[in-house]
């Protein structure tokens, strides 16, 4: 297995973002959505990642309901001090819970954006956000609005920067209207790519970072999952269309024609995955940041060998041909969940 140097790259998120590790530690699973996950191994995780020179934690105040925002500020006290200066947080609000777990969509009023905030503040145990994002577009509220709030935010210095999530083209550029927008959190892999056609120039001509998550689509494309797992309770991936089904059976069809390109080059499926990722942003000045969603040190180890996997013409025709663009059967999410994605319509 490739592993990474150290320490890990940095480039800047967007023009106006700061610099951040070239890959970035999703933290949701930790929480939330992929069924059990184990508390010491998730921080001794987030410790590796901070050692290698990972900077940029992503979370949401809503994954576990404040699970994940604790975890994180648990992980950080205990971390070296310099690891610690060094880490930045990035933190979606707005999603509305039940207590059973339930979504039951977006709250991005202005007072509400502010009172996310104050909770987050308290959980994470800083006086600042680096980069906070609305989940999703609040329908009921123009997103002039909702960024305008964060913006307020930034002024008095509770947060640095301002991101956006699963936003559109013309959502994006009137939010860029109001004040700098950082970075787009997007979905984008081998098998989620409809951001190519609007929504990745859009950002590149406003000068507006990506940070791409599910670079591995949850598992799917890592190599590591089996046409017989049985998922447990409570993940996320029993009630997505990606899994279900021969739509399963299809993509992970595609999964073995990615693994014959990996071996070709000795890497893995994961890597040879995200290193695509990585060389979709390098061939616009780095501006693509891609999210892994390890939550345990080896899975760890081994996304961030994909730093060390060069890519040239060849390669990447050769993962395109096996993996060609719009060949993943199912939606990326449930019905329910595809029509809160401004970044869809």
């Amino acid at each position: 297995m490739t592993t990474t140097r150290h320490p890990v790259p940095t480039r800047p998120l967007g023009a106006t973002g700061p610099a951040v590790s070239a890959l970035g530690l999703g933290c949701m699973g930790m929480s939330a959505l992929y069924g059990e996950s184990d508390r010491a191994e998730s921080i001794a995780t987030i410790h590796a990642a901070l050692e290698a020179g990972v900077t940029l934690l992503d979370t949401g105040d809503f994954y576990g309901m404040g699970h994940n925002e604790l975890l994180i500020a648990e992980a950080l006290r205990s971390a070296p001090a310099a690891a610690r200066e060094q880490a930045l947080t990035s933190v979606k609000f707005g999603a509305l819970r039940t207590v059973e777990g339930g979504f039951t969509g977006y709250d991005g009023r202005p007072a509400a954006v502010k009172n996310f905030a104050a909770y987050s503040l308290q959980r994470l145990g800083t006086d600042h956000i680096d980069i906070y994002r609305i989940a999703r577009v609040d329908p009921d509220v123009p997103i002039e609005e909702t960024v305008g709030a964060i913006a307020e935010l930034v002024e008095a210095g509770h947060v640095r920067h301002i991101g956006l999530s699963e936003v559109g083209a013309d959502t994006l550029r009137r939010a860029a209207a109001v004040a700098p927008i950082s970075d787009l959190q997007i979905e984008y892999s081998l098998i989620s790519r409809s951001i190519e056609e609007k929504i990745l120039p859009a950002a590149r001509e406003l000068g507006i970072g990506i940070t791409a998550y599910g670079v591995l689509s949850r598992g799917l494309i890592s190599g590591h999952f089996t046409r017989d797992r049985e998922l447990g309770a409570g993940d996320f991936r029993g009630m997505s269309p990606r899994f279900q089904g021969d739509n399963l059976h299809r993509n992970l069809d595609l999964v073995d024609r990615l693994r014959t390109v990996a071996e070709a080059k000795g890497v893995t499926v994961a890597q040879t995955a995200i290193a695509w990722v990585l060389a979709q942003g390098e061939r616009q000045g780095a501006d693509i940041v891609p999210l892994v969603g390890a939550r345990r040190r080896d899975r760890l180890v081994e996304a961030l060998g994909a730093l060390d996997v060069p890519l040239d013409t060849a390669d990447l025709a050769a993962i395109e041909e096996a993996v060609p663009a719009g060949a993943a059967a199912g939606e990326r999410y449930p019905a329910a969940q595809m029509a809160h994605l401004d970044s869809e319509h």
